[in-house]
């Protein structure tokens, strides 16, 4: 099995280092200095759960110099998945089944949109990563698993294929036969998450200790969980609430990738994120006043410092 991924950052470089240095067959559609980083010295992962150094990597800036794999994972983030879209076609065969991992519920369509009639499974990743420097990822905590699975809940011989390779490349996996409903629940946490670290400026420990930050966390997730429910997706009401418990069992120092992408002057995925919720609770005529506010208040820094 061949497999590509788009992108090397925390995601695409974790998960992908973790599948080479188990023997698979990994190619990387990447640029810049990251790029330059690893055909010079590796990829390395550093990481509670082991440091990993994968000393010869296949990767290039042109889609075409590797060609058609079997299963091709997008991992960039959101605002630039069109134009990875774009680049990525030279790798999609007629037997290559696409997986998008980035946040959001939009992704996918998003790709049918840029693909077309080209075979998908849903994905969902949940990691904590990102380049510390280039051809060095640090993976964050020791949370890394991936969930897939394919849309109409069948049996999928290629998800069988990428499950095998996971767990016995050391990443935790499994396949959803609901996995629209697994995006829709990282979406209701990922959103309150984002949206109040990114709000607040703090990590999770003094948010969720404040009453007042806790109650517009907890609304936060609420108003996605309602939004989800009218979306035809069949999460609990009271949803919103068990994530609330979950995070009580989380670090303190927890934060989100929005949230450190806004202290590093980068980009932001809001418009994806509580601005979606916003757009979608318009369009089901779901009131969601704290996303709006959330998507307003960090609009001007949603294009990142232009220094």
């Amino acid at each position: 099995m061949r497999i590509g991924i788009v992108g090397a950052g925390g995601v695409g470089g974790y998960f992908g280092a973790r599948l080479a240095a188990a023997g698979y067959d990994v190619s990387w559609l990447a640029r810049g200095q990251h790029l330059a980083a690893m055909l010079r010295d590796g990829l390395q992962i550093r990481s509670q759960l082991g440091d990993l150094h994968v000393p010869h990597v296949q990767a290039s800036a042109a889609a075409a110099s590797i060609g058609a794999v079997d299963v091709l994972l997008i991992t960039v983030k959101l605002w630039d998945l069109a134009d990875a879209i774009q680049a990525a076609k030279p790798m999609i065969g007629p037997q290559t089944t696409v997986i998008a991992l980035q946040n959001g519920v939009q992704k996918d369509a998003l790709v049918r949109e840029g693909l077309g009639d080209v075979a998908m499974l849903g994905g969902v990743a949940y990691i904590e990563a990102h380049i510390e420097s280039p051809g060095v990822i640090q993976h964050g905590g020791t949370l890394q698993r991936l969930v897939f699975g394919a849309f109409d809940g069948a049996d999928s011989p290629v998800a069988e294929q990428l499950l095998a390779a996971c767990q016995a490349s050391g990443i935790v996996a499994e396949i959803s036969p609901h996995i629209e409903q697994s995006i829709w629940e990282k979406f209701v946490f990922l959103v309150g998450m984002s949206a109040i670290t990114s709000a607040t400026r703090l990590p999770l420990g003094p948010i969720r200790a404040n009453p007042r930050s806790r109650a517009l966390l907890l609304e936060l997730m609420r108003e996605v969980t309602a939004v989800a429910r009218a979306s035809g997706i069949a999460l609990p009401a009271d949803f919103a609430d068990s994530q609330i418990t979950r995070l009580d069992n989380v670090p303190a120092t927890m934060t989100s990738s929005m949230a450190k992408d806004l202290a590093r002057g980068n980009r932001l995925e809001v418009a994806w994120l509580s601005g979606h919720v916003a757009e979608l609770g318009e369009q089901f005529g779901v009131p969601t006043p704290a996303n709006r506010i959330i998507s307003d208040v960090l609009a001007p820094h949603a294009a990142g410092r232009r220094d």
